[in-house]
């Protein structure tokens, strides 16, 4: 049986990571875009921080990851209810917010889930935006490390991508460092009532 209290503080905590990481995603993309994008242009000129390699760059993303799937933001958009109907119970259901690491973990992720699904529903889009680019993802972060093969540049990405990206890694670290062990080597127990 789980304890109400701590879901109730669990689920307080993934809410709030939930909503700053999602806070801190929409924020960035509405004041770079609202700078440094104009809808007319398919190329815009890059704004870079540390030169040739990172800054601005703002960029409109009809798929998923890299691209891929171009043209079927509403099947992403049906796949993150999933993903985040599917987060919910494995926290709230089954007992994963027991686990405070899996509780941050994904709450940063379904930050970014959310994100990027804000986009997809059109809702990050301007009135001035043409209509083929009103259900794409917003991407401004640009990185290239010149010479090097997949960098030179990266595709450009947002902070929903990062959180999702660094949600994946830590759930891959909490696999294979600090899952609790499985029960097949535990001690069998006593046959017939306690008596002590």
């Amino acid at each position: 049986m789980q304890d109400k209290s701590l879901l109730t503080k669990r689920f307080v905590l993934f809410f709030c990571i939930a909503a700053v990481a999602l806070l801190a995603d929409l924020v960035s993309k509405s004041v770079v875009f609202a700078a440094w994008f104009d809808p007319a242009q398919n190329f815009q000129m890059p704004h870079y921080w540390i030169d040739g390699i990172f800054g601005i760059q703002t960029a409109t993303n009809p798929g998923a990851l890299f691209g891929v799937g171009s043209g079927y933001s509403w099947l992403f958009a049906i796949f993150s209810v999933f993903a985040l109907s599917g987060i919910l119970l494995w926290l709230f259901v089954f007992g994963a917010a027991q686990d405070l690491f899996l509780t941050l973990t994904l709450g940063l992720i379904s930050g970014g889930i959310l994100g990027n699904l804000y986009d997809r529903l059109g809702w990050g889009a301007l009135p001035t935006y043409p209509e083929s680019i009103r259900t794409n993802v917003r991407d401004w972060i640009l990185f290239r490390l010149e010479g090097v093969p997949m960098f030179d540049p990266w595709p450009n990405f947002n902070l929903a991508d990062c959180w999702l990206v660094c949600g994946a890694a830590l759930l891959f670290f909490h696999a294979l460092f600090l899952a609790p062990p499985d029960d097949v080597g535990a001690a069998p127990e006593k046959d017939g009532p306690n008596v002590n």
